[in-house]
Parts: structure tokens; sequence; C-alpha cells
């Protein structure tokens, strides 16, 4: 039988990818609904201490990374209401959802740097590809390499700081 803990992250990393499908596939009103129903959960129910601060930090981180994107021509929301003329909620929503697997399903990870950039540099632009196909949304050819070197300096960041 499971132990507890092995329980309690899988359901972390089910929770996440529930969140990122209703986002991805439901908008920006689904996205504030069930993305912050989540994010509440996880604050009330699993995060550690002063994880909030670290959630609060990586959504602000995702607004500057997608939204320079956006600003550069990376993406075509077609008629998508934006968040401060940048992203759309449901991409914004995205980051806070991520950050809750930093320190409990991907926990692991961190200790292998090299592993956690090989990762990031697939299963990040694989997630946007995906993302974009589901929700129709035009990304530029250069976007997806972008996205790879973003996604494994941010998980060789999180490598390398990550306190356990």
């Amino acid at each position: 039988m499971a132990s507890p803990k092995w329980r309690a992250l899988v359901l972390n990393a089910l929770r996440f990818e529930a969140g990122w499908l209703l986002c991805v596939l439901g908008g920006s009103w689904v996205a504030a609904i069930a993305g912050g129903s989540l994010l509440v959960w996880h604050l009330w129910r699993c995060a550690r201490p002063g994880e909030w601060q670290f959630i609060a930090g990586f959504a602000l981180l995702g607004l500057v990374i997608d939204g320079g994107l956006q600003l550069l021509g990376g993406f075509d929301f077609n008629d998508q209401t934006l968040v401060l003329g940048l992203l759309p909620l449901w991409l914004w929503m995205l980051w806070p959802l991520f950050a809750t697997l930093v320190h409990h399903s991907l926990a692991w990870l961190w200790r292998y740097p090299l592993l956690a950039a090989l990762c990031g540099a697939i299963s990040g632009p694989l997630s946007y590809y995906g993302g974009a196909l589901l929700a129709e949304v035009t990304m530029a050819a250069w976007l997806l390499p972008i996205q790879a070197l973003v996604w494994v300096v941010l998980c060789l960041g999180i490598s390398r700081f990550y306190k356990p």
C-alpha cells in the first residue's frame, strides 16, 4: 500500500494536471475559478510555511517572461482578453499552478540539475505547444526554442537554490 506522503505527491501532480487542462480548455473564466480554487486548496492544505511567497513570485515571473515574449510577438491570442494587456488569465494561471509542484511532486528533481534542465527543455515547450493547439493560440516559429532555453534556466535556478 502507498504511503500517505507518496499519495500526497501523486495528488499534487494530478491537481496540477487537472488545473492545466481546465485553464487551457476552459479559458480565463474557468482559470479564475478552477485555478484560483486549486491554489487556495494548495495553500490551505499542502503548502509549506512561506510557500505562498514562492508561488506569488513565480506568478510574477510568469507575467514578466511570457508577457515579454508576447510583447516581442511570440504569441497571437486572437481576440482573447489579456491581463494588463499581456496575457490571457488562463496562461498566466499556469505559472502559480506549476509553482505548487516545486516543493512537492518535483522536489526530488532539484537534486539532479542536469536532469532538471533536460526535463525543463522538453516539458516546457511541449506544454506551450499543447496548450497553444488546444486554446487556438498561434506561436511564432522562434518561441518554442526560446521557451526551451527559459525552462532550462528556470529549472537550473530552482536546482541551485531549492532548500528542502
